[in-house]
């Protein structure tokens, strides 16, 4: 029994539940009670299974997890901080949670200086080099001070440059390759023009990773070596930036570039601003606004934001019209959003952020940046202007709003029911009443419409939006892994699949899509444990184009790690081909949505009965509810995997 586990079996939900203030009463096997993350007090919408080990709200919050997930959302902990707190009430000592070993310290701290050493290397190069110099001065308008400030360097073309420099001032190979400075070269390692010339060194040889570029240093929040982002020289390389690969002390999606000297700025102003590039953070706190800070070139995470919620709530995304116009917000309304795996490019996922803005209490805020300009060219031109731009920022739901209406004839009626269609599953995952009402009257006027039939379209529409599945009936899946309930034994046999062969992931979003069904979802699964692995896993394959698997396994927290390994041993005994697994892992999610369907029916028949007795108005909405379940339902029995 892993240490999760353990946790789990000595603490009873339902206590850890009432001790925090919720007052539960019997609904035949479960617990109901209000929820104590939301402020409608009219009806019981809070229900808490012991059987599992797992709760869910069926009003605002529609969300739910396991003891671990009570925890962190109520106490706003992160997963390591909830782990500690449990631990201790159950009397289980972690001791397999050492963040770091004395020898991994050591270890890190020489990935640290070799990278430090490098900053000196690569600025050298660049003082020695004419062209670059004129180009960040003349064309990116950068001083001498600010490029001496933030450490920018050159990397001169060729292919061991760095390599034969450290490997002669004692540094191994095997050092310059675990900082990511060295690349091992791969058959398979063609996929753009760097690499594609790099065919003519032998498989296995090492080679310096970054060649004729301009070096940017990358320091986490502390201030301390972590990586480089690399800026083409030559127009015609791809892709135009490139960071370090991920390695012990680099991960792009928990770093914020910049952050070290924004922190204080920040915290000064109460406001964070994120931009797309590197050299937007460096000119813009050159022209005076220090609180900018930048991504590693993909989506937002929720570690980043978490990082800046440090600081401050109020966090402005300064994107591009490319990145914030209509195609991405349709792409991310959809959940179509092509995989974030080339650098550079920040995506912009309405859906995503607003959840991460319930989660963390956050005001996110969308500026957009006038077509054709980049940051540096703004304040080049006038300071007074990105200050203005700044404070016009909208929050996320007007953005989408408006971005969508631009340029549409919104008197007509099609034009008036797709931008409807896009825009209210946005308020519906409001937590907020009081916003979601908001909102809705925003869009009626800006429609020119009742805001009635906006509530009449919410009501219909989910219905093929929310895009069903089906149910397992394989006997080799139904006897995977030992588990206290038929949910627990299902996501435990698709975390423990796809923990050996992530790459299956995309096997099943592509047959769940061409059934019309949305891909898999983090909120597919109940347990938090089972969350992180499948978001770490999602990481994966956005972030790295092989050994997913490698990846996965560094980038959990070492408390998931026991359990992963638990999982992963029991899915040795799985050995069919890959088409046979996919379709297995097809009939888990299946099952696993169906059962929460299931359960969501029931409590809002009891929901509805309540409601009824008490007079309550909202027992009609109920009853809309459970007729849109049933549906679905149907919808998913239909599916056949």
């Amino acid at each position: 029994m892993s240490q999760i586990e353990e946790i789990k079996s000595k603490i009873d939900i339902v206590d850890l539940v009432s001790e925090a203030g919720v007052k539960l009463r019997h609904a035949g096997k479960n617990y109901t009670g209000f929820c104590p993350f939301h402020d409608n007090k009219r009806s019981p919408a809070f229900v808490v299974w012991p059987e599992s080990g797992t709760w869910r709200c069926f009003g605002a919050c529609n969300e739910g997890g396991d003891i671990f997930k009570f925890v962190m959302k109520r106490e706003g902990l992160d997963f390591k901080e909830a782990l500690r707190k449990l631990a201790a009430r159950a009397g289980v000592e972690l001791t397999e949670f050492q963040r770091e070993t004395p020898e991994a310290r050591e270890a890190y701290d020489h990935l640290r200086k070799l990278l430090e050493d490098a900053v000196i290397f690569y600025r050298t190069h660049l003082f020695n080099n004419k062209a670059i110099l004129t180009y960040l001065r003349e064309k990116r308008g950068l001083t001498d001070a600010t490029i001496e400030t933030f450490g920018l360097g050159y990397a001169p073309n060729g292919w061991d440059n760095a390599l034969k420099h450290f490997t002669a001032r004692g540094y191994s190979e095997q050092d310059l390759i675990d900082s990511g400075l060295l690349t091992v070269r791969e058959e398979a390692d063609s996929r753009n023009t760097q690499h594609a010339t790099s065919r003519s060194i032998p498989v296995g040889r090492t080679y310096d990773k970054f060649r004729n570029r301009i070096m940017i240093p990358i320091r986490d929040e502390q201030g301390r070596m972590a990586g480089f982002g690399a800026r083409v020289v030559d127009p015609d390389d791809i892709p135009k930036f490139l960071n370090s690969p991920e390695t012990p002390i680099f991960s792009k999606g928990r770093i914020l570039y910049g952050l070290d000297r924004a922190r204080k700025p920040i915290r000064t102003a109460d406001q964070a601003v994120i931009v797309e590039g590197y050299l937007d953070v460096i000119a813009l706190h050159q022209a005076g606004y220090e609180n900018v800070v930048s991504p590693m070139g993909t989506a937002l995470t929720e570690d980043q934001l978490r990082l800046l919620k440090r600081s401050t709530r109020r966090i402005v995304l300064a994107l591009d019209p490319d990145v914030a116009g209509q195609k991405a917000i349709l792409r991310g309304l959809e959940a179509a959003r092509s995989a974030m795996d080339k650098e550079g490019e920040l995506g912009f996922d309405a859906r995503g952020l607003l959840k991460n803005e319930a989660r963390l209490q956050a005001d996110l805020r969308v500026a957009a940046i006038p077509d054709d300009l980049d940051p540096d060219e703004i304040v080049a031109r006038n300071k007074e202007e990105w200050a203005k731009i700044i404070e016009d920022a909208k929050p996320i739901v007007t953005h989408v709003m408006e971005t969508l209406a631009a340029g549409q004839n919104v008197n007509d009626p099609k034009v008036k029911n797709q931008i409807a269609a896009q825009v209210l599953p946005l308020i519906e995952d409001l937590p907020s009443p009081l916003e979601r009402d908001t909102y809705r009257q925003a869009l009626a006027r800006m429609l020119r419409v009742d805001e009635r039939s906006l509530m009449g379209t919410q009501a219909r529409g989910p219905v093929m939006k929310r895009k069903p599945r089906g149910a397992l009936s394989s006997p080799k899946a139904e006897a995977t892994v030992a588990a206290v309930n038929p949910v627990l034994r299902l996501e435990s046999f698709f975390v423990g699949i796809v923990l050996r062969a992530p790459e299956l992931v995309y096997q099943v979003d592509r047959k769940l899509e061409e059934s019309n069904l949305s891909a898999l979802a983090v909120d597919d699964f109940e347990y938090t444990d089972h969350q992180i692995i499948i978001q770490t896993i999602r990481q994966s394959l956005e972030q790295v184009d092989r050994d997913y698997h490698a990846y996965v396994m560094a980038g959990l927290p070492e408390s998931i790690l026991p359990l992963a390994n638990e999982l992963l041993a029991e899915s040795e005994k799985f050995k069919q081909n890959a088409d046979a697994l996919r379709d297995d892992l097809l009939r888990a999610v299946k099952k696993m949505r169906l059962t929460r369907a299931a359960e969501q029916i029931t409590q809002y028949r009891y929901l509805q009965e309540e409601a009824g007795e008490q007079g309550d108005a909202r027992a009609a909405e109920f009853e809309n509810e459970i007729a849109r379940l049933i549906k679905l339902r149907m919808y998913m029995d239909r599916m056949k995997f």
